[in-house]
């Protein structure tokens, strides 16, 4: 009879902040922004409750589709005039998402592989979401001080390999 002996996972697991932002960084894969790639997932209790990414709305073509990014045409910052953008924001549909399927998310966390805009950072607050996680930063200062203004801070994580 051989003995087996278990390694220790800890080591080799994800931390649970590293899982979700996986996941959040897997689902930015299926946005069909021209610009930038978003993901987003809202957490409670260590279980995804609502995901998105940004894209245009159900059943609208979105801007390939339509032969391009108006912003892109007009030259348009990043960070500026989002009135402009056709596609609905990652923390958008992941809000929308959870509101569909009748899932609070209030006092949750979500994971968001850019920094929040303004738009979507007064969705935040109002939506009770407590934690923001990012992977990256985004040119928006006046996002970070509205959330700041609400009570919330916006975590950065370090970029984890695979």
């Amino acid at each position: 009879m051989s003995e087996y002996t278990a390694k220790p996972l800890q080591s080799e697991r994800p931390s649970w902040d590293e899982y979700f932002m996986g996941i959040a960084r897997l689902t930015s894969e299926r946005s069909t922004c021209l610009r930038r790639k978003v993901g987003a997932v809202i957490v409670q209790d260590k279980r995804i409750v609502a995901t998105g990414y940004n894209g245009a709305p159900r059943g609208i073509p979105h801007c390939a589709e339509r032969g391009g990014c108006l912003r892109e045409e007009l030259g348009v910052p990043s960070g500026e005039r989002h009135e402009l953008c056709r596609a609905l924001h990652a923390e958008q549909n992941a809000i929308i998402q959870a509101a569909t399927s009748g899932n609070s998310i209030e006092g949750g966390t979500i994971y968001i592989t850019h920094q929040p805009c303004i738009i979507c950072s007064k969705m935040i607050i109002n939506a009770g979401i407590q934690k923001i996680i990012v992977d990256q930063t985004y040119p928006d200062e006046y996002a970070i001080e509205i959330l700041r203004e609400a009570g919330l801070k916006i975590v950065t994580m370090e970029k984890v390999t695979a």
